[in-house]
């Protein structure tokens, strides 16, 4: 199966996860996790469902580093399967659900949804408060019944707190309890339908919400894609989290799925839209299939023009989740991006080296997204990352990237009038040899004005030195595209 393979993928991914979430996981909908401390933290790109309106990055397009690595690329997320953008993009073409789905899993069938409810692990944490949503008409009725059977009326204007303990009304209860209203249920001030059961191993809680499959769907879909989009992409859409949902569920726990990035975003009832119930009740059932089974129907925001190929990225051929043409992924701000700086010592943490980058080169699949990067420190110390590790390690929005490496030598020099300097470094391209032009000097003289001072010639090693003959104190900088990196300082004196 698909899901073994990209879960120890993912796995890996979640835990580099930490940077790129506070850069990339906002968005119209954004959900939030639980973690076992109890704190609420963002979910990291990495999800299978990354939000379809992430933030307009706003990278820094100088920087005074001496290594800076300049990174450009396209799409948001894996790449594999539908790209929620280039759905929007058909849908506004007049394409229906059934026709966008064949296209993005191309092979696959549609059918009915084998199950009709899933448990979801809604919360895991050392305390939680609980309640029953406020009436509006009817009187909320509120029970809990415990491991034993016992079943017990709890108020229903009141919370409940319980720790590891289960402790309701000054004596423990054996676990699981199981909470049951006519209303929805609130974990932490988030509502949810279905039926809620508390488990504690003594240290610990999990919630798990059991909800009809649909109830689930409504509360998926409405955090994953934008309420204002056509109805096809809606529907679209919610075949795909169904299908995905039910092809991935976890086997051995006390629970089928994550309410976060391990499966995909499941925010309850406060992210209900009627667009978006619309769109689940019009497809009612239905699922993907591929013979015979629910497909691992994976999604993610923006494929950049082209989506990406299940062989390449986990090592696996999946016949339906094969690279197809993306035509209106076009609409997304991340179709294509860039550039995004980070300075050699920042890129040489995040990727496991000492000090600083000195040189970075990409393995290309088939796909065109990077199957591994390969960066080196100037003590010669390597480390290699398979591109989908690489990338959320650095903060970039997908594995789809180039990058080009500029450094500039000395930092700083003293020189007498009349004199010379050379100035030495590297602008290296991981593709190859930049094209002639593509570098030049510029200079200021401390005015807070740049101008230019010369093309850099770079050899087919990416290697230069330019010779300058400041008159006054002087500060040189490389230019690159939009891009200004390193400074170089001359001081004259005399």
């Amino acid at each position: 199966m698909l899901r073994s393979a990209f879960r120890a993928a993912a796995v890996s991914l979640l835990l580099l996860a930490g940077t790129a979430s506070a850069l990339f996981a906002a968005g119209s909908g954004q959900g939030s996790t639980t973690t076992a401390a109890g704190t609420t933290t963002a979910f990291p790109t990495t999800r299978p469902a990354p939000q379809p309106t992430p933030p307009t990055v706003s990278p820094s397009t100088a920087s005074t580093a001496g290594t800076v690595l300049v990174f450009d690329g396209h799409g948001y997320g894996h790449g594999l399967g539908l790209s929620q953008w280039g759905a929007d993009g058909y849908a506004r073409h007049g394409w229906t659900y059934d026709r966008i789905l064949a296209h993005y899993y191309p092979g696959t069938t549609l059918g009915t949804a084998p199950v009709a409810r899933v448990r979801v692990l809604v919360f895991a944490g050392k305390r939680v408060t609980l309640a029953a949503s406020p009436a509006s008409g009817t009187a909320s009725t509120w029970t809990l019944a415990d491991a034993a059977g016992a079943r017990v009326p709890l108020d229903a204007s009141a919370p409940l707190s319980l720790d590891a303990g289960l402790v309701v009304d000054g004596s423990p209860v054996p676990s699981p309890v199981r909470l049951t209203s006519n209303r929805p249920q609130l974990v932490n001030g988030q509502a949810f339908r279905g039926q809620l059961t508390v488990l504690s191993d003594g240290k610990s809680l999990e919630v798990v919400d059991s909800v009809p499959l649909e109830a689930y769907l409504k509360g998926v879909v409405a955090a994953e894609m934008s309420r204002s989009w056509p109805l096809a992409a809606l529907e679209a859409q919610a075949v795909a989290a169904r299908s995905y949902a039910l092809a991935n569920l976890q086997q051995g726990l006390p629970y089928d799925l994550f309410a976060d990035g391990r499966s995909q975003n499941y925010a309850g009832v406060a992210a209900e839209t009627p667009a978006t119930n619309a769109a689940v009740d019009a497809t009612r059932g239905r699922v993907l299939l591929w013979q015979g089974k629910p497909a691992d129907a994976l999604y993610s925001s923006t494929s950049g023009g082209r989506t990406a190929s299940a062989a390449d990225e986990i090592g696996q051929p999946i016949p339906y989740l094969v690279p197809v043409a993306d035509p209106y992924d076009t609409l997304s701000p991340y179709h294509d991006w860039g550039p995004i700086l980070l300075t050699g010592p920042a890129a040489a943490k995040a990727l496991g080296l000492a000090g600083d980058v000195a040189s970075v080169s990409l393995t290309i699949a088939g796909d065109g997204r990077v199957s591994q990067l390969t960066a080196a420190s100037p003590g010669l110390q390597q480390v290699a990352l398979p591109g989908g590790r690489a990338h959320v390690a650095l903060g970039l929005p997908s594995n789809w990237f180039d990058v080009t490496l500029l450094q500039l030598a000395p930092r700083a020099a003293v020189v007498t009038a009349g004199g010379s300097v050379s100035l030495t470094g590297v602008a290296r391209a991981s593709g190859g040899p930049l094209p002639a032009g593509a570098v030049s000097l510029e200079s200021s003289t401390g005015d807070g004005t740049w101008t230019p001072a010369g093309p850099v010639p770079v050899d087919a090693g990416g290697a230069f030195a330019v010779t300058v003959l400041p008159q006054v104190t002087t500060s040189y900088r490389l230019a690159f595209g939009v891009v200004r990196a390193g400074l170089a300082r001359i001081t004259v004196t005399g």
